[in-house]
């Protein structure tokens, strides 16, 4: 068993009162900050797709087949900004409770560089994830499933992805990866590793658990547009809500249920 620092045992109904010192109000305020830039850089890059001569022209055009190497890196980096923007809200109150824990135990350089390692390895799962995203959205468009507004043109595929969607969100496997998400002490209970090196081990099975959380939501976005940033705002705020409110289990089940009922009448209507 991995040793736990024990002042911290049992106060988890207690976290929402911790007073914020000044290296986390640090920290806080340079995540939102961070925050803040991928939403500009994602309003900006939908602004220059949906530009005359654009992307969206270009495939309206037919000319996106194949991608030039500039079309996959802007595609890529789309994607990786938007999981920026649309996770580490949810990942805040983890890293300001590792923040504080790594207070308590290490001195200031080491400390600092332990959860900048965690927190790149936290962004490293998600950034494979947008590779991922990337290779697929390429795949969905190489065989015409994507309309110019890089949303499914293909009713089966739209309503495929919102049943698998629905489903996961009751699946004990998603429950288990929510747990984690939603307690960071439980997480941390189990996953604590000490030293600098400890924050990257302990960043990458955090981000696994997240991936494993909200993988099927993300998928979402080939439904109602991948740029969509409307629906890409709606889905960051359900992720935050789920893993912060009390009752967040039942909510995703309740929006898994809303999503089986959205993709059957796509597939039956």
């Amino acid at each position: 068993m991995p040793s736990f620092p024990e002042e911290f045992a049992g106060q988890q109904q207690r976290l929402p009162h911790w007073p914020l010192g000044k290296e986390q109000w640090l920290t806080l305020l340079s995540l939102l900050a961070l925050i803040g830039i991928a939403w500009l850089l994602l309003l900006r890059m939908a602004a220059s797709m949906s530009a005359p001569g654009g992307m969206a022209d270009a495939a309206m055009a037919g000319m996106l087949m194949p991608w030039s190497l500039t079309d996959a890196l802007l595609m890529f980096a789309m994607w990786t900004v938007m999981m920026v923007g649309m996770m580490l809200p949810s990942a805040l109150p983890m890293l300001l409770i590792y923040q504080q824990m790594l207070r308590k135990r290490m001195p200031a350089p080491q400390r600092h560089l332990a959860l900048l390692l965690f927190c790149s390895a936290y962004g490293l799962v998600w950034t494979g994830f947008s590779l991922g995203a990337t290779a697929l959205q390429w795949a969905l468009e190489q065989l015409a499933l994507l309309s110019p507004g890089m949303r499914s043109s293909s009713t089966a595929l739209g309503a495929g992805l919102l049943l698998v969607a629905g489903v996961y969100q009751w699946l004990p496997s998603k429950a288990v990866c929510l747990e984690h998400c939603r307690g960071p002490l439980h997480f941390l209970l189990g996953y604590w590793r000490p030293g600098v090196l400890g924050g990257w081990r302990m960043g990458l099975a955090h981000g696994a658990y997240c991936l494993g959380c909200c993988w099927a939501l993300m998928g979402l976005l080939f439904v109602v547009g991948v740029m969509n940033l409307l629906w890409v705002a709606v889905i960051g705020a359900f992720v935050l809500l789920e893993k912060t409110l009390p009752q967040g289990l039942w909510l995703g089940r309740v929006c898994g249920l809303l999503l089986l009922g959205w993709g059957l009448w796509l597939l039956l209507g």
